[in-house]
């Protein structure tokens, strides 16, 4: 798996069993500093690979493009040792694309654990999005929406062979297909490779997906799935006060607690319908029937018996 993972020796202690000693591999957790223009902006610490698509989405979250044809180039550089380790990408913005000002972005370091650590308050982390999600018509059958986790959870091919991973997909919310799925050391890192992912491909806005993630939902993905146009964010397990409250303020569906055929739903509850679209519209089909054929008798002249 290259620098994805990496194998240690470790000893497993069973109580009242046999200690045994075994090679064991860990998810590999390495920094990547992004630069634009060649100035640092800031640095991560991720799972290396799909890195441009990090970086992107990392500018789309902070609000610096809206759009992937907004990033004319990336590259990994040297670092200011002169070796390449692939640990810096510096990116070019198109023409007109303003060059953000490192000082009033995030603080230069950023953990695997928190994507928005170095914040100056937390007024500044409601960046106005160029996609408003508020009015998005998206409605996804529950029966559908249930199904996600665990394919989700299939295309974790690193967390199988680590249990160190986080991830995070986008599903189609009409046809439930899966577009893409990301993994990393920080959930904030898996969100940006799925948005930086769907930025290159040109599909942002994405107000007709779902963003699926194995762990809970923080304030931070909800930021991100506003800044992406996500209208519909779907977690494991729970979210936050925080995560909640920016939720309802963007418009945003939230679900946490997606165990089994079970879900709890925290805002925007009207997106989600208990019965598949097709049948809750064919059921309404012969009553607007019943109607107009009840019409049509009223209408015609009585004749006797």
């Amino acid at each position: 798996m290259g620098r994805i993972t990496a194998r240690t020796r470790v000893t497993r202690i069973t109580v009242g069993g046999r200690t045994s000693r075994r090679d064991d591999l860990l998810a590999v957790e390495e920094p990547l500093e992004i630069r634009v223009g060649r100035a640092p902006l800031a640095v991560t610490m991720r799972t290396p690979g799909h890195d441009i698509d990090l970086a992107v989405g990392f500018l789309v979250s902070e609000g610096v493009v809206s759009r992937g044809d907004q990033v004319t180039a990336a590259i990994h550089c040297a670092g200011d040792d002169g070796e390449n380790t692939y640990n810096v990408l510096d990116l070019t913005l198109a023409p007109g694309v303003q060059v953000p000002d490192a000082a009033a972005q995030r603080a230069t370091y950023v953990s695997s654990s928190c994507g928005v650590c170095g914040k100056a308050s937390i007024d500044a982390v409601h960046t106005r999005t160029s996609h408003p999600v508020a009015d998005a018509d998206l409605r996804v059958p529950a029966e559908l929406l249930v199904r996600f986790p665990d394919r989700l959870r299939a295309g974790q091919e690193v967390f199988e062979k680590t249990g160190g991973l986080h991830a995070a997909a986008l599903f189609d919310g009409r046809t439930g297909e899966m577009l893409v799925l990301r993994e990393d050391v920080g959930r904030h890192n898996a969100v940006d490779k799925v948005i930086g992912w769907a930025a290159r491909e040109g599909l942002l806005p994405l107000r007709g997906m779902v963003l699926q993630v194995s762990g809970r939902a923080s304030f931070e993905l909800t930021q991100k799935a506003s800044m992406a146009g996500i209208p519909m964010l779907a977690a494991v397990s729970a979210p936050s006060s925080l995560a909640v409250e920016h939720a309802k303020h963007a418009g945003i569906t939230l679900v946490g607690f997606m165990r089994g055929d079970s879900m709890v739903v925290y805002a925007g509850a009207e997106r989600i319908v208990e019965q598949p679209i097709e049948a809750e519209r064919a059921a309404a089909r012969p009553a607007a029937h019943g109607a107009e054929h009840l019409a049509a008798q009223a209408s015609r002249p009585a004749t006797a018996g």
